[in-house]
C-alpha cells in the first residue's frame, strides 16, 4: 500500500489545527507541519501529532505549502490548511482508494464551508479542490494567496466525501482577512504585470456578486449568502483598487524622479 503524508502550514491556529489534525490521522502515515513562527500553542498542539514540525518565516502561501512536499518523507500527499477537516465520508474514500492511488494523477473533493453560524450549500459549494496528489508531478502554484494544485497529469478522479472547511467564526474575522489578502493579491497583480484599468474594481467585483449570489444561487444560502455574495465582491474591488493605487503611485514616483 502506498504511503500518504500529511502537509499542513500553520500560524497561530490553536484554536483550529488539532480538529484538523485529527481528521488526518485515519489516512495519513505521517504529518509534515511548516510553522511561520507561531507565537501561540501552535507548535505544542501540533507537537502531539508529529515530531516533523518545521519553523518557517512565512515565504508565500505558495512557497510554504511547496516547502511541506519537500519535507516529506512520501510521494503521496494529503494537504489541508488548518481550518479544513476531512468529513468521515472522505476519510473512508481514501482509505478505499489508497492501495490503488497510482491509478490517477490525483484526487479532487468537494470543499464544504461553514460560514460564522451556518454550512454554505450553494455560493461556496462544491468549491472542488485537488488535494491529494503526488508530488512527483504536481505541485503548488497560482497566485498568492490564492493558491492551487498544478498537475501534469491529465487523470484527476472526484472522490466522494466533503472537505469540512470552518472559514471565519465571525464577520470581523472574514473582514481582517480581506484587507490582509487583498494587500497581498495586490502586490501580485503587479508583481505578474497583469492588465487592470480604473474600471476593473467595480467590473470584477459586479462579476463576483452576480456569480455568488444569483448563478451559484447564494440566495438560498439566507443571509449567510447575502453576506458571503456582498464581501466576496468587495474582497475583489478593494484588490483592484489597492493594486490601481499602488501602480499609479509608482508610476507617479517615477515621473517625479
Amino acid at each position: 500500500m502506498p504511503k500518504l503524508s500529511a502537509c499542513i502550514i500553520s500560524f497561530n491556529e490553536e484554536n483550529k489545527i488539532e480538529d484538523c489534525l485529527q481528521s488526518l490521522l485515519p489516512v495519513a502515515d505521517e504529518i509534515v507541519v511548516v510553522d511561520s513562527l507561531s507565537t501561540d500553542r501552535t507548535v505544542k498542539i501540533a507537537q502531539k501529532y508529529t515530531d516533523k514540525i518545521i519553523p518557517q518565516k512565512f515565504l508565500g502561501h505558495i512557497e510554504q505549502k511547496n516547502l511541506a512536499l519537500d519535507h516529506a518523507a512520501h510521494d503521496w500527499i494529503i494537504s489541508l490548511d488548518c481550518d479544513e477537516r476531512l468529513s468521515d465520508k472522505l476519510q473512508q474514500s481514501i482509505l478505499a482508494i489508497k492501495d490503488g492511488l497510482d491509478k490517477a494523477d490525483a484526487y479532487c473533493m468537494s470543499r464544504k464551508t461553514f460560514y460564522v453560524y451556518r454550512w454554505l450549500n450553494h455560493c461556496w459549494y462544491p468549491d472542488i479542490k485537488t488535494r491529494l496528489f503526488n508530488r512527483k508531478s504536481s505541485r503548488w502554484g497560482g497566485t498568492n494567496p490564492h493558491d492551487h494544485i498544478i498537475t501534469e497529469g491529465k487523470t484527476i478522479v472526484r472522490l466522494e466525501g466533503d472537505i469540512h472547511h470552518y472559514s471565519f467564526d465571525t464577520i470581523s474575522d472574514h473582514l481582517q482577512t480581506i484587507d490582509k489578502f487583498t494587500e497581498i493579491g495586490a502586490d501580485e497583480l503587479i508583481r505578474k504585470n497583469k492588465s487592470f484599468n480604473i474600471f476593473s474594481p467595480l467590473t470584477h467585483a459586479s462579476w463576483i456578486f452576480i456569480k455568488l449570489y444569483l448563478l451559484k444561487r447564494g440566495f438560498m444560502d439566507g443571509f449567510a449568502g447575502l453576506t458571503v455574495s456582498v464581501l466576496s465582491s468587495m474582497h475583489v474591488f478593494i484588490k483592484y483598487s489597492k493594486a490601481w493605487i499602488k501602480r499609479n503611485n509608482r508610476n507617479s514616483g517615477q515621473a517625479r524622479g
